[in-house]
């Protein structure tokens, strides 16, 4: 694949600017803020989009940054290629409400899809992750913290495990790691979660059980109760019955009525009238013989009304004060007593089958733990497939890598350093005259320049098709005499390289070196 024009219709600073490209060397200049970035981040748009991120980031994104200065809703431009002998027209419009792509085949007319992947086929299924690490390559970027050699060791582990520079192999297998601590925590916690609980349920049951018993044993008392009652009621009603077929002055005799007025005292109460009528004068005879009679008559009535109410005979009385009280309680409120009780005794009992079929379930895993310890084997196994699959990676790349990029820095530093090795541990050395060198022991320009040589290297063994290579201001940290090397490395290489720069030596370089079909563009 080589890239042939560029129109950039209305991005960032441009507006209807084309750039034309050759099959070599392209250098594009400027002075700083002339559009060599707005360019740069142009060719990546064209081949992969652009998209607008969310929240606050968005504001500071590349879809915000390169937003048109004046019509923004018209923000697209168009990219002529060559792949496989055929050109190619690509045309985007990264407008957020009229976002639209298509292809073009400019030898008869064919419109492709880039939705259906006819795209990436022509880039040789070129991921944006893979472009990054291989054919758009800027001065190397060092994380907050680690040196250059560091990075640069990291930058290479990963190569040679994954075949991605990018992709942190190390950090990928101690995130799942991490995930897997947390699972196994996370599952502790619901094991002594649930124990707790089992402990919880286990006391609970012990209190109904206790409740179950202590109302049992109070319905058995209540069941003999009544029985006794009943028992006692038959016997009462076969006395009463008896007690009516006996005659009645039986019946006088055992409990005798108070209700009757005794002959005598008739008798006495006649004779005391006659004697004050006959002893007494007239006419306090009269007088008192009246009050007599009224005094006997009261004296009848209210032995008469008091006759009315059934006295207890003695036997009756002593017999009710040894009666216990419970004995005393009617026997309806005992009926009821007994329902009220094997009402509770039924809940109780539903209750405790129903903490037992818990305390059942609790004694097996529950489904959480059975999914965090599902989750902690899967991740278990992908660390375990990951590290088995950079094994088998790092024997198959490890070989063409090591020699392609040896052969790179050899011509870069012209036979200074011989061999580059990635070792077991994951160490890089250089060898020179002979002499191991441990990475992190080089200038920054060497470091970089082993970079250079690794990114180079892999897009020649990981990629299925020849893409350009795209640099900005990767040769900042080099002296004339490397990047004399690297721009002669380039020029034989027969890659179309298309090299951003805002400084005017390498155009100096190549014009001293004689190279041929070599463009240059000027940014303003």
């Amino acid at each position: 694949m080589k890239i042939k024009e560029l129109r950039l219709k209305n991005f960032g600073k441009f507006t209807n600017k084309e750039i034309h490209f050759l099959d070599g060397m392209n250098v594009i200049y400027g002075e700083n803020e002339s559009g060599k970035s707005t360019l740069y981040t142009f060719i990546r748009a064209m081949l992969f989009g652009l998209e607008r991120g969310r929240g606050r980031a968005a504001a500071q994104d590349a879809f915000s940054r390169y937003e048109p200065w004046e019509n923004p809703n018209y923000y697209c431009g168009e990219m002529k290629f060559e792949s496989g002998d055929k050109e190619f027209l690509l045309s985007r419009n990264f407008d957020r409400y009229g976002k639209n792509e298509t292809l073009v085949c400019l030898e008869d007319a064919e419109e492709l899809s880039v939705k259906d992947g006819d795209l990436q086929m022509l880039m040789g299924d070129l991921s944006p992750q893979i472009y990054d690490d291989t054919m758009a390559m800027a001065q190397m970027r060092v994380k907050p913290g680690m040196t250059l050699s560091e990075e640069l060791k990291n930058y290479a582990s990963n190569y040679y495990a994954t075949g991605d520079g990018e992709l942190d192999l190390a950090a990928a297998i101690d995130y799942l790691k991490e995930q897997k601590k947390e699972s196994l925590h996370e599952m502790q916690k619901q094991m002594e979660k649930r124990q707790d609980k089992r402990e919880h349920i286990s006391q609970e049951m012990s209190y109904v059980w206790r409740d179950i018993h202590k109302l049992e044993e109070e319905q058995a008392h209540l069941k003999e109760e009544i029985e006794f009652r009943k028992v006692r009621e038959r016997e009462s009603r076969l006395l009463l019955k008896q007690d009516e077929e006996e005659p009645k002055h039986m019946i006088d005799e055992i409990r005798p009525s108070k209700w009757r007025v005794h002959p005598l005292e008739i008798l006495a109460a006649v004779l005391a009238v006659v004697l004050c009528a006959w002893l007494l004068k007239r006419p306090w005879n009269y007088l008192v013989a009246i009050i007599l009679v009224l005094l006997s008559s009261i004296y009848v009535w209210n032995r008469m009304k008091i006759s009315k109410k059934v006295e207890k005979t003695e036997p009756e009385k002593i017999l009710e004060e040894i009666t216990p009280q419970e004995e005393k309680i009617p026997t309806d409120r005992l009926k009821w007593e007994l329902e009220r009780n094997a009402l509770e005794l039924g809940d109780k009992r539903v209750r405790y089958s129903n903490l037992k079929e818990d305390l059942e379930e609790l004694d097996g895993i529950s489904d959480e733990e059975r999914i965090l310890n599902a989750q902690a084997e899967a991740r278990q196994l992908a660390i375990d497939k990951i590290q088995e699959l950079s094994g088998e990676m790092q024997k198959k790349l490890r070989g063409k890598l090591n020699d392609r990029v040896s052969e790179i820095m050899e011509f870069i530093t012209e036979g200074k350093y011989t061999r580059l090795n990635v070792e077991e541990g994951l160490n890089i050395s250089l060898l020179s005259e002979g002499r191991k060198v441990d990475i992190a022991r080089v200038s920054q320009g060497t470091a970089e320049q082993v970079y250079f040589a690794l990114r180079m290297a892999a897009s020649e063994v990981l990629l299925e098709e020849e893409l350009p290579v795209i640099l900005d201001d990767t040769f900042v940290s080099y002296d004339e005499e490397r990047l004399e090397s690297v721009l002669e490395w380039l020029a034989k290489s027969g890659k179309q390289v298309l090299l951003f720069t805002c400084q005017k030596r390498e155009m100096k370089i190549l014009s001293e070196m004689g190279v041929k079909n070599c463009n240059y563009i000027k940014l303003q």
